[in-house]
């Protein structure tokens, strides 16, 4: 979004709202398929961002769905099941079972633990049903199985003559900023090919990555992303697997799409210091990395005034200390009434804050492109009623 659409959508919806830019979004999807040179598909994290879906689903190759709320929104949008990898660390039973009687084998599953994969069997055997699945190799967290779990069940594969192995998940973490680890990751998998290959004689078809490229939030921070993108494809023509590999991204994807607007509902001074109130909050905005709002996001003031520099402490509409978003933020002439924009606010934001905390509403979704204009996603929702007994 340039300055004048930022200006247009300020004076047309009421803050706080969302906007999120799907021109820059595909722009950005094909940019990263151009520079993986056909090596990889792309696979969108919807739980960075769901309201991006139907815009971003015929930009990439599938869509990873990681609980019933996320696969509900995708019936809503009516995505076909052969597109969504359905993934999570939990899978409730009743929930699976009803994927599976719906759609069967079409969309391709992600088995996380041994128990998992009981069920998947069991599952598949009573109703004589062939699927699709990932076998999710942990990084030593919560996620995933161990190798040896992993290899347990490829070595037994054969005893669940319903499910096939297509491959392996494998992801560790957000804003990867050395190259280095990426392609260490990738000779991990490698390797690990190998050793299925040797031990148990079963063929990979498939990797399922998350490499997890980096974005810059802050002032200060090198823009490094698509120095790692190019890292990253080096690494990928260096595998020796031939099969599919397929890189799940989320933030990677979203973050730079996306742009918050918070209104000035106050100003003042106290101790000295100046503080901008906004009708917003800690509650709808977040920055991966942000440390006790010392590091300045990219923020667009739309009504700069003079030629005098201010530094603004900009807190949210919280009773609560914490709701500082940012300290010492240079503004030139704000006022209460202006509009202020918080850009690369794509990614987690609209859903990952404390969204109920002291019941304030929910801001507005947006959704904006050249061809369609502006179009509410979603509009104010008032959310009292959901922390109260009456």
């Amino acid at each position: 979004m340039d300055l004048h659409q930022m200006k247009r959508a300020a004076a047309e919806f009421q803050t706080p709202f969302y906007v999120f830019d799907t021109d820059e979004l595909c722009a950005k999807v094909e940019k990263i398929k151009t520079a993986l040179q056909g090596r990889a598909k792309v696979c969108y994290a919807m739980k960075a961002n769901p309201f991006l879906i139907d815009r971003i689903l015929p930009a990439v190759d599938a869509l990873e769905v990681c609980s019933p709320g996320e696969f509900a929104i995708c019936e809503r949008s009516e995505i076909p099941a052969g597109k969504i990898v359905l993934s999570g660390v939990y899978k409730k039973a009743e929930d699976i079972r009803s994927v599976l009687e719906s759609y069967g084998g079409d969309p391709v599953y992600t088995v996380e633990s041994y128990s998992q994969w009981q069920m998947f069997a069991a599952y598949t055997n009573r109703m004589q049903l062939s699927i699709h699945v990932l076998l999710r190799l942990s990084n030593g967290n919560q996620f995933g199985m161990d190798q040896s779990v992993l290899e347990e069940i490829v070595a037994h594969r054969a005893d669940c003559p319903y499910i096939h192995i297509e491959g392996v998940q494998y992801f560790t973490g957000t804003q990867k900023r050395a190259a280095s680890k990426v392609s260490r990751e990738l000779k991990k998998l490698d390797d690990l090919v190998d050793t299925l290959r040797e031990k148990y004689g079963y063929e990979t078809e498939k990797l399922e990555y998350g490499p997890g490229l980096p974005v810059s939030y802050f002032d200060g921070e090198e823009e490094v992303g698509d120095m790692l993108l190019a890292g990253l494809t080096e690494a990928l023509q260096a595998l020796r697997f031939s099969g599919e590999v397929v890189l799940e991204m989320g933030r990677y994807i979203a973050a730079q799409c996306g742009y918050y607007f918070a209104g000035v509902v106050d100003t003042k001074v106290n101790g000295a210091q100046p503080y901008c109130l906004i009708n917003g909050g800690i509650h709808q905005v977040n920055y991966y990395g942000q440390m006790m709002a010392m590091k300045h996001p990219p923020i667009v003031h739309l009504q700069p005034r003079g030629e005098e520099e201010t530094a603004w402490t900009i807190c949210g509409s919280l009773c609560t200390v914490s709701d500082v978003l940012v300290k010492q933020y240079p503004f030139h002439g704000l006022q209460t009434g202006d509009t202020l924009v918080f850009e690369k606010t794509g990614a987690y934001s609209v859903t990952e804050g404390i969204a109920l905390f002291l019941s304030r509403d929910l801001p507005a979704v947006l959704l904006y492109s050249e061809k369609d204009g502006y179009q509410i996603a979603r509009d104010h929702i008032a959310v009292d009623k959901y922390n109260s007994f009456h």
